[in-house]
């Protein structure tokens, strides 16, 4: 017996079977597996049975702009479906000027799979980019509108075969902190610690900073 009920019922669970369970079934399974709430969120969408939902705000404030602007690391806001909606020079310096792409352009997604400089950028790429659609999953099973998701989901599957071949796999998780490694064309080997952060009031925004941890410079090499 696994929470109350028995192998049976969560194998048939697992294979999406038509089996209803009951919302105080579910949080069971989940603390007895101890899922994150990524996961729970996940669970809870595979059998048709919803946690409260994300709904997607009205945009960035000013408030939370001039604190991008006033942080002194690479910074930026992202929405859950990962549109970037405001960042700072520095992360601009670092990445890419969004300023110069169309609204559309600036997702993070759409960059890893589609700007080419990313792949020689980003030491991990693969890694990064397997974990972002692993987030990018997670957040649309929470959304209330999948629509916007589901667009971005048929263009990446069009343009990027690796897109296409790793939407199929099942991982779900938070992408909220871990370490970042880049070969800048200005700046060489760079180290970053990212942390995402949720502001107060607005589950559907991050605001991601990177933290410098070591540079080839630094180390005289």
């Amino acid at each position: 017996m696994l929470a109350g009920v028995s192998v049976s019922w969560y194998t048939w669970l697992e294979q999406g079977r038509d089996i209803q369970p009951s919302a105080d079934a579910l949080r069971r399974i989940a603390r007895v597996l101890k899922l994150n709430p990524v996961e729970s969120a996940h669970l809870f969408a595979l059998s048709s049975r919803e946690l409260p939902q994300i709904a997607t705000g009205s945009g960035v404030s000013e408030g939370l702009e001039l604190l991008v602007q006033s942080i002194n690391v690479p910074a930026y806001v992202r929405n859950t479906r990962l549109d970037v909606l405001a960042w700072n020079d520095a992360i601009a310096d670092l990445f890419v000027d969004y300023g110069s792409l169309q609204p559309h352009e600036r997702n993070t997604l759409r960059l890893l799979f589609l700007y080419k400089p990313y792949r020689t950028l980003i030491l991990d790429w693969e890694q990064m980019s397997r974990g972002m659609i692993s987030n990018f999953r997670a957040a649309r099973a929470q959304a209330q509108d999948k629509a916007p998701f589901d667009r971005l989901i048929d263009e990446l599957s069009t343009l990027s075969a690796e897109f296409r071949a790793w939407w199929q796999d099942t991982d779900v998780k938070g992408f909220d902190e871990g370490e970042k490694r880049l070969r800048h064309p200005a700046g060489g080997h760079i180290e970053f610690t990212y942390v995402a952060l949720t502001p107060a009031g607005r589950p559907d925004l991050s605001l991601v900073t990177y933290i410098p941890r070591h540079s080839a410079g630094d180390s005289g090499s």
